[in-house]
Formats: structure tokens, C-alpha cells, sequence
């Protein structure tokens, strides 16, 4: 959710109005330029659309494929943890190959690809396919920025054009779960990953006509090796997240985690040695950009994390279809794009160390009003707490990614641009991976299955709630009740500690930024 604009940043972290440009007034945008505008949107709603639908289409998943309880949280976490580990690699190897042809390939592949997700016979290749759709879904994002700053030369229109393309992703997260819900409404799961055909399709037929092919002229050489080093960095670490939240700290979780670990010492000391490195660490050395982009992780680290949740507690706790579902989450989505769009006139009178950390507040309190929904089923104020999530995330998120393009110098522009996105993407996995590995683990010590269970149906019920709904529906009579209530109640439990954790999460990030970005007073 890479909410940005484009305004300037000062060392402090503040984001002045702009001054002084009314007597130098922009040329008008020409009817090409918006229509290149619109194609370099459209990856920006397909990518956000396609986490929220399938946020919408899991309860439907859980039942129709029976998958584990770790098949699930693969299904939602190898599509993002692909994507992050390969944003970066996609962005140089754009450089050299050609941005608008790296666009054009990336949403030919995310479409078919969309096509055999839609069709997957079994939980495992429904996890395949979404690993593909990282693949190709990391060819999208990175050449969107770079091909804007070349349609749009003039600073003041490549403001306005920043500011639209940003509204692309709110926009995407607030369609997906409406048109999820219509679509399960009237067809099966894989109706949901079908969205993304058409959307592909509208930028192969225009992208060629409206947008300019752009590329370095002199490249360094492509880098396999810190490419390989970034992936065995991520999926090593988040699958230890994962182990010991269902399992507790065992072997292979401390195996996974030394992993990780080593890899990502070896990424960092190959990228520091490097001439021309795939990541450019000197970035970090700007307390404006890394406090930027924790607060960006951290912020989509509680987004996401509370969707996981809302959507199923919704469904099956609630009882609601897909659609109300879906429409009970809209006015999160709304207070996501108005807050976003709102924060650069925010920015005019107050810094960035107060605006970015009153963002992560906000979405803490959201928390803090979700750790209520044990006993009675409370869908209100679930909504409640998603449209201050919602809020807080627009606020903070716009502002942080503002941050970090303009906090790096112009010629890194573009490596800044792919930091953002893979902090988005790195907060969406962890957001799911723990957040959801610890409703899990509390779902799971709470149900109580009746002894009439067969163990099919038990192992289903504690895997997830939809497999406990199916189960109950198996069951039938008292014992299918009994389960059913169990389930719910386990479920509820579950949220409650998770909205805990995840309260306790952004407050500490919320102080941690605003010291981070106060302002520095000069020595002497």
C-alpha cells in the first residue's frame, strides 16, 4: 500500500508547504499523458486487489480444499514473500532489459498465471501458482515509478501523477473485497483470482501505444548471487515465525532462523562490497528514510494482519456472506484513502515526528477496540476498529513513502522507490505470518471437539475455523453445534490476543518514530 506523494523533505523530517511556485505554473497534462497515467495505475489496483480478494475468498478455501492450518498461511504468505524477495532484483533487472517491457511481460505472466490459480485442484498448487504470481507480481510495481518520472517531466505534474498512482493501491484494497464478495456471492473460490485477467489484459493492449520504453544506458552486471542471498534471507525467517508460533521453539525453527540469519549478514556485507549493489544499504544512513520505512513495515504489518482475521471472523463468527462481509470493510478502505490524501495538507503545518507517529496510534486504538469481541458476536465495532486501522495506516503510510523518495538522492530514486515497496510487502508477511501464527496457536489451545468427531473432522477442526464449519456441518445435531459454538468462541479468543500483540506492536512503533524523526538540534 504504497500510499505516496511527492513533496520536499527537509533533514528534519518535515514536509513544508510548497512555496513560491504559483507564478510558475505547471503545463497542462495532455489526454496521452493521463491515459499513460491510467495504464501505470492499473498494476497498483491489480496488486492491491488481488490480497484482498483472496482475504475475502480464504473461508471459502479452507472448506472447498481442506488445506492445514500451514497450507493456509502459505497460501496468503508466498505470494508477498516471493514479491519482496525479488522487487528489488525485478527493479535493476528492469534497468537493463527495458522498464515498459519488464511491465508488459510481468502482467502477461500475472494473468495466466491468475488462470491456473483460479483452477488449482489442491491446496499445494494453489500455493505453486501464488509463488508464481510473486514472481511476475515483482515485475509490475518496480517500473510503474520510473516510467511516471519519464511521461512526466515537469515536477509539478509528476506530483499530481505520484498523488493519483498512490490512490491506486486504497483504491485496489477497497475494490478487492467488493467485487470478491459479488464474485463468491454467485461462483466458486477461484472466481477471485480471475480479476486479474482483464486488468492484464487492459495494460498489454495500451501499454505498448501510451507509454515510453525507458532504461539505463550503462548497467552494471546483473547480480544472481545477492538475488539467491535476499530470498534465503526471507523465506528461512518468516518460516521460523511460523514454526515457533505452532509449534514453539524447536529444532528446524532455530535451524530456519540461523538460515536466515547468515544469509542476510552475507546479503548485507556483498551489498556494502559492491560497486553497484542490488540494495543500496547508504540509504539507511538517513534517519528520515530508515525511521520512514519501519514505520511503513509496521504499519502494513498491522493492516494486514488485522484483515486476516476480519474477514474470516466475519463470515464464519458473524455468519455474514462474502459480500456484507466485504461491504462491513469498506468504510476502513474509505478512511484509508481520505486520511492518505489529507496528509500532505496535514504536512504543511505539522512535522513529520508528529503526523507519521499519531498515524500508527490511530491504528493502535483500532486494536485496542478488536481485543473486545469475545463472547457476543460484535461486527459494529469490528468496523470500528478497521476504520481507525484504516486511518491511522492512510496517514501514516502516505507520508513515510514520501519520505523515502525524497529523502534519497535524485539518482537513487528508483532503489528508494523499490525499499518502499518491499517494506509493504515484508510488513504483509510478517503482518500474516505472526499476527496469524498467533491466533492459530490460541484457536487451537481454546477448541473443544466433541467426542462424536471422527478424527478426520477433528484434525480439520483444529487446523481452522472453516474446517471446524465444515466439520459441524458433517456432524450435524448436537455434537455439530456444540463443535460450532466451541469453534467460534476459540476463534474470538484468538482475536482478542492477537489485537493485543498487535496494539502492543504499533504503540512501540509509534515511539520509536517520533524519536527517530524529531528534529536534531544543531551542536554549537
Amino acid at each position: 500500500m504504497s500510499t505516496a506523494t511527492h513533496a520536499t523533505t527537509t533533514p528534519t523530517g518535515s514536509l513544508p508547504a510548497q512555496r513560491g511556485r504559483a507564478d510558475v505554473p505547471s503545463p497542462s497534462i495532455t489526454p496521452r499523458q493521463w491515459l499513460a497515467l491510467v495504464v501505470l495505475v492499473l498494476p497498483t489496483i491489480l496488486t492491491a486487489a488481488n490480497g484482498t480478494i483472496l482475504s475475502f475468498a480464504l473461508p471459502t478455501i479452507s472448506t472447498s480444499l481442506r488445506p492445514s492450518a500451514t497450507q493456509l498461511l502459505w497460501v496468503v504468505d508466498v505470494y508477498p514473500l516471493v514479491l519482496a524477495g525479488l522487487l528489488v532484483a525485478m527493479g535493476s533487472f528492469g534497468d537493463r532489459v527495458g522498464r515498459r517491457r519488464l511491465l508488459l511481460v510481468g502482467s502477461a505472466g500475472f494473468g495466466v498465471v491468475s488462470v491456473a490459480a483460479a483452477f488449482a485442484p489442491t491446496a499445494g498448487a494453489l500455493v505453486g501458482a501464488r509463488a508464481l504470481l510473486g514472481v511476475f507480481g515483482a515485475m509490475l510495481m518496480p517500473p510503474t515509478l520510473a516510467l511516471l518520472r519519464s511521461v512526466f517531466p515537469d515536477p509539478g505534474q509528476r506530483r499530481l501523477a505520484v498523488a493519483v498512482w498512490a490512490t491506486g493501491f486504497s483504491a485496489g484494497a477497497a475494490v478487492g473485497p467488493i467485487v470478491g464478495g459479488v464474485l463468491l456471492e454467485h461462483f466458486w473460490w477461484g472466481s477471485a483470482f480471475l480479476v486479474a485477467v482483464p486488468v492484464a489484459a487492459l495494460i498489454l493492449l495500451a501499454g505498448p501505444r501510451v507509454l515510453p520504453e525507458s532504461r539505463e544506458s550503462a548497467p552494471g552486471p546483473v547480480d544472481l548471487l545477492s538475488v539467491l542471498l535476499s530470498l534465503a534471507t526471507m523465506a528461512p525467517l518468516v518460516y521460523a515465525v511460523k514454526a515457533v508460533a505452532a509449534d514453539g521453539v524447536t529444532g528446524v525453527a532455530l535451524a530456519a532462523a540461523g538460515t536466515g540469519a547468515v544469509s542476510g549478514v552475507a546479503f548485507v556485507r556483498r551489498q556494502l562490497g559492491r560497486a553497484r549493489p542490488l540494495l543500496d544499504l547508504s540509504l539507511f544512513r538517513a534517519p528520515v528514510f530508515s525511521a520512514s520505512v519501519a514505520a511503513n513495515l509496521l504499519g502494513i504489518f498491522a493492516f494486514v494482519g488485522l484483515l486476516f482475521f476480519t474477514s474470516q471472523y466475519l463470515q464464519l463468527v458473524v455468519g455474514l456472506s462474502p459480500l456484507a462481509a466485504a461491504l462491513h470493510l469498506l468504510p476502513s478502505m474509505v478512511a484509508t484513502i481520505g486520511t492518505g490524501l489529507l496528509a500532505v495538507r496535514l504536512a504543511r503545518r505539522w512535522p513529520l515526528h508528529v503526523l507519521v507517529p499519531a498515524g500508527l496510534a490511530t491504528s493502535a486504538l483500532g486494536y485496542v477496540l478488536a481485543t473486545q469481541l469475545g463472547g457476543a458476536p460484535a461486527a459494529g465495532l469490528l468496523v470500528a476498529a478497521s476504520v481507525l486501522v484504516g486511518a491511522g495506516v492512510g496517514l501514516a503510510e502516505t507520508l513515510t513513502n514520501d519520505a523515502i523518495l525524497t529523502a534519497a538522492p535524485a539518482d537513487r530514486a528508483g532503489a528508494a522507490s523499490a525499499v518502499s515497496e518491499t517494506a509493504y510487502e515484508v510488513g504483509s508477511v510478517l503482518g500474516t505470518a505472526v499476527l496469524g501464527s498467533v491466533l492459530g496457536a490460541v484457536y487451537r489451545a481454546h477448541l473443544a471437539v466433541p467426542y462424536a468427531a471422527t478424527p478426520e473432522t477433528a484434525e480439520a477442526a483444529t487446523q481452522t475455523l472453516g474446517g471446524a464449519v465444515e466439520g459441524a456441518r458433517a456432524l450435524g445435531g448436537p455434537a455439530g453445534d456444540a463443535l460450532l459454538a466451541s469453534a467460534r468462541d476459540a476463534f474470538a479468543a484468538g482475536v482478542d490476543v492477537t489485537a493485543a500483540i498487535g496494539a502492543a506492536v504499533v504503540l512501540a512503533a509509534a515511539a520509536l518514530v517520533a524519536l527517530a524523526l524529531r528534529p536534531r538540534r544543531a551542536r554549537g
